[in-house]
């Protein structure tokens, strides 16, 4: 039997995992799906972390974007299974089967109807010429998700990768020149998910303050880094028990970056554990507003994950075996998804930000010192403020990798 492999490239914290219940819900709206992903977000930023102490960043948005456009081309288990490692089971209505599908498209307009917020998110299907796609996975695809169609001939690998690679480069303009080097001589499909965002700091650094600094990655390795400076009222508060203090940087037009520094007797790893998505709602809702000097460093982060490596130890198993149920997707039955990629670039300097890519929490909010001295590894998420929708997450531990 031959099986054909198709590819799906995804472009774009931790696993406190909030009891789901069985019960859907059939009046869902954009913010339900919002905390969804941010559960499923932290999950896989969880599981991310668990593969290295290193730098992290990623697009929590465009992975579950992608895979809910793969919902409807499953069925059976490996529909299941998606349902679950997203998040997504109490969205899973008997009788609305376009239910999710329909948020994300909600979502996806409440982001996007501000005209002058940058983050634009897009969609393509390349297919290999004489391969038959479901015309409702097709059309579904295009009222939902805005996808373009493209059909190539795969066997002509070079242009096909070409032609691939020039649509993510004008997608992210410019941040990812190259999404794919190889291609699959049995791949029949490609789906392809890009986010770009690109935000300037409401309240600018002053590039003539900025200077060198040291930066503790740990109590053995000091690096020095470009620091930026800016003074001004910004949003913070203390989390007492987590030992951690959050920032709140807002970018112009609706999109703020929040940063979790941890104490400095505190092991990052240690709140790698406990963080999740009830926190970081409670933080957002008990900032509050003081004069701070912020010192922050000047980082570049360009980070790419095989999720096919990932995804299966949180339980999505059936997808990338031979096993996988893509009936939604075409008649030929012999499918099977060979790779799930996610690549995510970041830019953070002093004009603002270019980016490609149930537990009690007893919050207080003591005297904080007048200084939010960022020189050690810090957690940081930009989000929607609206929806409260991650658009990107990530973890620096040496601001100097890239």
């Amino acid at each position: 039997m031959v099986v054909h492999r198709i590819k799906m490239f995804i472009l774009s914290l931790v696993c406190f995992i909030v009891p789901v219940h069985s019960s859907q819900l059939p009046n869902a709206t954009i913010m339900d799906l919002s905390y969804k992903n941010m559960d499923f977000a932290m999950n896989l930023y969880r599981k991310i972390a668990n593969y290295h102490d290193k730098n992290i960043f990623y697009s929590p948005l465009s992975v579950s974007t992608s895979f809910a456009a793969l919902l409807m081309a499953t069925d059976g288990l490996t529909h299941k299974e998606i349902l679950q490692v997203c998040n997504l089971e109490q969205l899973d209505v008997d009788d609305q089967p376009q239910l999710i599908p329909r948020l994300f498209q909600d979502l996806q307009d409440n982001i996007s109807h501000n005209g002058s917020l940058q983050v634009e998110q897009s969609m393509a299907l390349f297919i290999r010429q004489n391969f038959e796609v479901e015309k409702t996975f097709e059309d579904d695809l295009k009222i939902f998700f805005q996808a373009d169609i493209n059909v190539l001939d795969f066997g002509n690998p070079k242009e096909t990768i070409k032609s691939i690679n020039d649509y993510v480069r004008q997608k992210t303009a410019d941040k990812v020149p190259e999404m794919i080097s190889t291609l699959n001589a049995m791949t029949q499909l490609l789906l392809v998910n890009t986010i770009f965002f690109q935000g300037a700091w409401q309240t600018p650094f002053n590039p003539n303050f900025t200077e060198t600094a040291p930066f503790h990655i740990d109590n053995y390795n000091i690096v020095q880094v470009p620091m930026m400076f800016v003074e001004g009222r910004f949003y913070t508060m203390e989390d007492e028990p987590l030992g951690a203090r959050v920032l709140k940087l807002p970018y112009k037009d609706g999109v703020s970056m929040l940063i979790l520094l941890p104490n400095e007797n505190m092991d990052y790893t240690m709140i790698d554990d406990e963080i999740n998505a009830t926190m970081f709602l409670n933080w957002i809702s008990q900032l509050k507003k003081r004069k701070l000097e912020v010192r922050m460093p000047r980082f570049h982060l360009e980070q790419s994950y095989l999720l096919h490596d990932i995804l299966p130890g949180m339980g999505l198993k059936s997808l990338f075996t031979y096993s996988a149920d893509l009936t939604k997707l075409s008649k030929n039955k012999d499918l099977t998804l060979s790779e799930a990629l996610h690549k995510a670039v970041i830019e953070v300097d002093e004009v603002g930000t270019t980016a490609a890519a149930s537990t009690a929490v007893h919050i207080s909010t003591h005297s904080l010192s007048m200084q939010f001295f960022i020189n050690r590894p810090f957690f940081f998420s930009i989000y929607h403020e609206e929806t409260k929708s991650l658009l990107f997450m990530g973890r620096v531990i040496n601001p100097t990798k890239n």
